[in-house]
């Protein structure tokens, strides 16, 4: 896997701020490790208006983000694509149904096959996993990281849209 330059993780932060998130959490990931040296960064946190709490599991943080949804923050949660199978069902029968959907930055491991098996297994069926729980879902190209933060932001609905910004390439 190629390593992105940390410009791209600070400029993901940037634009989701333009979009008004202003909330985010998550469980660290080394493809996104980028997004969380920033979102672990006061200076940066004060500077753009976001808050962020780690979380210990995937469908713990989808509970946090949604907690922070009816209190009126925007909210994102980082996970790995593994930690799909963990939250799926916090996202379908609590998200989903109450309209209360954070974005989601999701690395997508395995998605050449090239990675370690268990990654390899879900990477070659995250697409398909994703459309079957009605989950949008847009790849970040790291050449233009607004282009996919923009689309995600615009199928996101205010929250009334589960979509999934997928990474390929550590951020």
């Amino acid at each position: 896997m190629t390593q992105a330059s940390p410009d791209v993780a600070l400029a993901v932060l940037r634009r989701l701020s333009v979009h008004g998130f202003d909330f985010a959490t998550g469980v660290p990931c080394s493809l996104l490790g980028g997004l969380f040296r920033y979102l672990e960064s006061p200076a940066v946190t004060d500077e753009l208006g976001f808050e962020y709490v780690c979380a210990p599991r995937e469908d713990t943080a989808v509970g946090i983000a949604a907690g922070a949804r009816l209190g009126g923050r925007k909210p994102v949660v980082l996970m790995q694509n593994s930690g799909l199978g963990y939250s799926l069902n916090s996202f379908t029968s609590l998200t989903q149904i109450y309209g209360l959907n954070p974005l989601v930055i999701m690395s997508w491991r395995g998605f050449d096959g090239t990675d370690a098996v268990e990654h390899d297994i879900i990477g070659r069926q995250l697409t398909a996993i994703l459309d079957a729980a009605c989950f949008g879902h847009v790849v970040l190209d790291p050449a233009d990281p607004a282009k996919a933060i923009d689309e995600a932001a615009d199928r996101y609905d205010d929250g009334n849209q589960p979509v999934a910004v997928l990474i390929t390439s550590g951020v």
